[in-house]
């Protein structure tokens, strides 16, 4: 392997970051463990990457504070590799990379909120179906840490750009952003259906990257009675890597939903969603045949 050359001492806050995370197997690294992948053997599947390459990064990474070492097991010790407050600090980075690559190098480089029914950043969706939701919190539009998967059979999550409760707080030029509009007729029309879906043994929660106040005005305002939950520090998009756009330099979800059941695997992916109301329906109707 080449030596490498140290960006340490440098000025420039850019190249001391890229010292750290300056290949592209450390932030693949940071994405898995972000994902919940935090043992050896399962980072190494999942990455194909050798145990030699994969021993020096975690140990980049550990030494760094990015990663954490924790004891899993006792005879032999073996270690897990979980994401610090500093690692975690990097999510941003790695879903601006993600809207980079979803824009300009899989797109055509326009700010959407949505995308083609034949694009990869679709299918990367819909492959979710079958994969498990890690365990997190996200807070929710009162402040508090909320599990996104709820107690019931199944929890719906639809996953919105943002919603106001005021039509002036809405970033300039929103509605000429493709799949940008409809937030506030879809949060209306899951509150409108929500007896439907308590009496198939479903949970709604929505969730947006807005923080909780604004998600708590939008709630009060349209009367919903279910949670909206904030995933400003982009967990939960980080751990199933879902497609974001920015509008006003903020990272933003754009419209899908996932149904997932109790023991935390999705079993429905819609995405991308051309039609509000159908996609409420077809939530419901995964739910009630599953």
């Amino acid at each position: 392997m080449p030596q490498r050359t140290s960006l340490a001492d440098a000025d420039c806050a850019i190249a001391q970051a890229l010292d750290v995370v300056g290949d592209w197997w450390t932030l693949l690294i940071v994405r898995d463990a972000a994902r919940g992948v935090h043992r050896f053997d399962a980072l190494q599947q999942e990455l194909g990457v050798s145990r030699k390459v994969l021993t020096e990064r975690l140990r980049l990474l550990t030494e760094a504070g990015v990663l954490a070492r924790e004891p899993y097991q006792d005879r032999p010790v073996r270690y897990e590799y979980r994401l610090t407050p500093r690692g975690r600090a990097l999510l941003p980075v790695l879903i601006a990379l993600q809207d980079w690559g979803d824009a300009w190098v899989l797109g055509e480089g326009e700010t959407m909120a949505t995308t083609a029914e034949n694009s990869k950043e679709a299918a990367r969706v819909q492959s979710l179906v079958g994969t498990r939701l890690p365990e997190l919190e996200l807070l929710d539009y009162d402040g508090e840490l909320r599990d996104p998967v709820a107690g019931t059979p199944y929890t719906v999550l639809y996953c919105f750009p943002s919603a106001y409760a005021r039509k002036d707080a809405y970033p300039p030029g929103w509605s000429g952003i493709p799949g940008a509009t409809g937030c506030t007729l879809e949060s209306c029309t899951y509150r409108d259906q929500l007896a439907e879906f308590t009496a198939a043994g479903a949970t709604i929660h929505g969730v947006s990257t807005q923080r909780p106040d604004e998600q708590r005005a939008f709630a009060d305002k349209e009367g919903l009675r279910f949670p909206l939950l904030s995933d400003a520090a982009l967990t939960l998009t980080a751990a199933l890597r879902l497609p974001t756009f920015r509008a006003s330099g903020v990272s933003r979800l754009k419209r899908l939903t996932l149904v997932v059941d109790r023991d935390r695997t999705v079993v429905e992916a819609l995405y991308p969603i051309t039609d509000i109301e159908a996609s409420v329906q077809a939530a419901l109707a995964t739910v009630r045949r599953q």
